[in-house]
């Protein structure tokens, strides 16, 4: 709808001291007026809307009788927000320990997800979200300075490790979650708050009252202490599925097992889940694609159309939590430039008992959240585990407990060592086969290869001693040089390890290989070209990528002044433009060639893992790497293209509006979802995830709605949740996650809304996606 202006006056009622009329406590006002209460029109108060539009209503005010009623489009936008922003910036300085409080209530059909943007003079901005419930009207608060941890210091210091951490005082009240951003904002000059909604499915309708900033209620010096149970979860809150005893866990079991053994599984399935009553196409023993009337789909190894549902990260080697304590690292095995495992996906990893004799506490925040950890020697001992390295979190390397691995052992005992992992493979596969999905995703545990019970998608990383570039936002590691003949050697090393594992097995669908790559962000034209504006400053004596980048150009302008004419440089010649220049982009003909050295690089990345996998696994697909919706420039798509079978994306949103992804008629390639999910705040965790629900029958309802935005796309042949199993409420040990995102909570208790939306789904699932097959349809009939 663009760009509306609608007034207001930010000094239109006086209300020294007060408190929100409708909180469940007395909050302390930092100064007498609100910032915003929409009582009087102002086109001088600066609210603004981009795809979206606001009128004054009484419905929900809380202060005065007027608040802003704010409608967001969902039609062909991905984003939608309302904008405030003073003629002259805040300074909130003179304020130590406060928050910004706004009053939301949700009108519209929908709950809604709104993104928080606070900004400040020096560009910063912190993210924060929180989920609307339909008919709800709640008070909603951001810290702005003071609590978690501050240390005396002031500032909203998150060291806990934690994504998100408790509510540091207790209250009826919602915090904002912390996303992403700079989290101590200057809080001398704030230019711009608002309130926006994203890549949404349906139109979203919210109304705001009384924003306002309060004083922070005097902290709970214990709010991080003693809050996880003997089974890992909250041990501060009762909720839907929490277990309190051994024998409330065993009770859990049984009636699930007696479930899975009466239910009828899908009958409409082919052997390999593939649609049965669907047109019998040519069966080549292994997975494939083929377009159909216009459709991308994957066809089975009989024949049968196959679309790929499923689960990633069924294992254990991401739910273990750092414990707050560390050992003599001059005593623990060190990783090799010749490891084909990521730290991450090595499993619990325990230490040896030399090593254990050097344990001691480095992080006592840490281990103060656990009312209990066992003893080593103890029964649920072997369940400590070691990571020598994290991407972020609270410590940089520590021990490590996995609650749900010991929940396993509870649940079903050990008659021999590990034996519960048998039974929960056995359990984890009937519940994928009677939950309806067709396939295990990404980063399944190989134990679980040759089953041959329900297809997967095997998987493996890239790493080694290989030569890096940089994107300037390297997210989770630097980008490798793909022109260094190590980067092939260690692709081809990655390949051959997955062909070990997977043994030709016509089961597995296809491989994964690397994920969420930084190769650019969509935000500016330095960080879309990031790879090669920082590969251009590098010597290409040192960095092969730059010196054939260096080749490349020399091709295309074949002399110095030429390039200097069109990028309006000063290059002495060839030998100074290979050592390293400055790239900072002058012109549109430096964009045009930014963006072909851009692919070059793409497509050797996608050529050389092709090459590897086709080498040792010529019968399965290739999946890609795949791309971040936040990092997936059409060039770096293209090249995929030219190598991939299937490319792959993953994207945390409600969905996958068309307009979005529109894109993919011009790339007319087979294309899946590898990761997306949904959380909420009712299952005691203090994070729902990306996607925010407002509870969890609200959180089976958009995972239904997404399922359907893919289903619908004539170009995806699947899609995998993320992930199996919840964060632990700590923190996952790699980098402090600690979602709501798992088909079953850290005690193993599945999710009924969850499971009962997946069999619903599943039930018409190939109705729905080839319902317009009539022809091939009664071909089959005749046939």
């Amino acid at each position: 709808m663009g760009k509306a202006v609608i007034s207001c006056s930010i000094l239109s009622v006086f209300c020294i001291l007060t408190s929100c009329q409708h909180s469940d406590m007395t909050y302390r006002n930092v100064f007498p007026e609100p910032l915003y209460s929409f009582e009087k029109n102002n086109n001088e108060q600066g609210i603004s809307f981009i795809n979206a539009q606001g009128k004054t209503t009484d419905r929900y005010a809380t202060h005065g009788k007027q608040a802003l009623n704010i409608q967001y489009s969902s039609q062909q936008h991905s984003y939608a927000s309302v904008n405030f922003q003073p003629k002259k910036p805040w300074d909130w300085s003179q304020y130590k320990n406060f928050s910004i409080a706004f009053d939301i209530g949700n009108q519209g059909k929908f709950s809604s997800h709104l993104y928080l943007d606070i900004e400040d003079i020096d560009g910063n901005i912190y993210t924060r979200s929180v989920n609307v419930a339909v008919g709800s009207e709640h008070t909603y608060y951001a810290k702005m300075h003071g609590h978690d941890l501050s240390n005396d210091k002031n500032d909203l210091n998150l060291s806990s490790g934690l994504r998100s951490n408790p509510p540091t005082w207790q209250s009826k009240d919602i915090t904002f979650i912390s996303m992403w951003g700079k989290k101590n904002l200057n809080i001398e000059g704030i230019t711009r708050i608002s309130l926006s909604v994203q890549s949404n499915l349906h139109d979203k309708e919210i109304v705001i009252d009384n924003i306002r900033l309060i004083e922070n209620p005097t902290q709970d010096k214990h709010y991080l202490t003693n809050i996880v149970d003997q089974f890992g979860q909250n041990a501060k809150i009762d909720f839907d599925g929490k277990i309190h005893s051994k024998k409330e866990l065993l009770q859990y079991r049984d009636r699930e097992l007696a479930l899975l053994r009466e239910k009828t599984l899908f009958t409409e399935r082919s052997k390999f889940s593939g649609w049965k009553n669907g047109p019998k196409l040519k069966a080549s023993g292994y997975f494939r694609t083929e377009k159909i009337n216009g459709k991308w789909s994957l066809v089975d190894p009989e024949g049968y159309l196959y679309f790929a549902t499923g689960i990633d990260i069924i294992r254990l080697s991401n739910s273990s939590t750092m414990t707050g304590y560390d050992f003599d690292n001059s005593l623990i095995q060190q990783r090799s430039d010749d490891d084909i495992t990521p730290e991450d996906s090595t499993g619990l990893n325990r230490v040896s008992e030399k090593v254990l004799s050097t344990r001691k506490n480095i992080a006592s925040i840490r281990t103060n959240m656990f009312e209990w950890l066992p003893a080593y020697n103890s029964p649920l001992g072997n369940h400590f585990g070691y990571r020598r390295s994290a991407h972020s979190g609270p410590l940089k390397q520590g021990e490590t407990f996995s609650f749900y691995s010991a929940n396993l052992e509870r649940k079903y005992g050990e008659t021999s060592p590990q034996s519960y992992l048998k039974d929960w493979k056995r359990v984890t596969i009937d519940r994928m086969l009677h939950w309806g999905f067709t396939s295990l995703g990404n980063w399944t545990d190989p134990m679980y290869y040759h089953e041959n019970k329900i297809p997967y998608f095997a998987n493996g990383w890239i790493i080694g001693d290989f030569k890096t570039v940089s994107s300037g936002n390297d997210f989770w590691s630097p980008m490798p040089d793909v022109f260094d003949p190590a980067f092939k050697k260690r692709a081809i090393a990655t390949a051959k390890k997955v062909a070990e594992e997977v043994k030709g097995n016509p089961w597995c669908v296809g491989v994964f290989i690397d994920n969420e790559k930084s190769f650019g962000r969509p935000e500016t034209n330095e960080s879309r070209y990031g790879i090669v504006l920082h590969t251009l400053r590098r010597d290409g004596k040192t960095v092969p990528t730059k010196s054939e980048f260096t080749r490349l150009m020399k091709k295309k302008y074949s002399t110095i002044s030429a390039i200097n004419s069109a990028w309006k440089k000063s290059f002495k010649n060839w030998q100074e433009f290979d050592k390293g220049i400055d790239s900072s982009i002058n012109t549109k003909p430096q964009l045009t060639d930014y963006s072909l050295l851009l692919k070059a690089y793409a497509e050797q990345y996608f050529k050389i893992v092709n090459e590897a996998i086709k080498s040792y696994m010529p019968n399965h697909l290739y999946f890609g790497a795949r791309f971040p919706d936040w990092g997936m420039p059409m060039e770096v798509i293209e090249a995929s293209a030219k190598h991939v079978d299937v490319i792959s994306y993953n994207s945390y949103k409600e969905g996958l509006p068309q307009y979005k992804w529109d894109f993919l008629k011009k790339i007319d390639k087979p294309s899946i979802i590898g990761e997306f999910h949904i959380g909420a705040a009712d299952s005691g965790l203090y994070h729902p995830g990306l996607i925010h629900a407002a509870d969890q029958k609200d959180r089976a309802r958009m995972y239904t709605d997404y399922m359907y935005s893919v289903i619908d796309n004539p170009y995806f042949v699947g899609a995998h949740w993320f992930q199996y199993i919840d964060s632990p409420i700590t923190g996952r040990a790699y980098d402090g996650e600690n979602y709501n995102v798992g088909f079953v909570s850290v005690a193993d208790i599945p999710y009924t809304e969850m499971v009962n939306a997946a069999k619903s789904l599943h039930s018409n699932m190939y109705k729905r996606r080839f319902s317009e097959l009539p022809e091939l349809l009664s071909s089959k009939k005749n046939n």
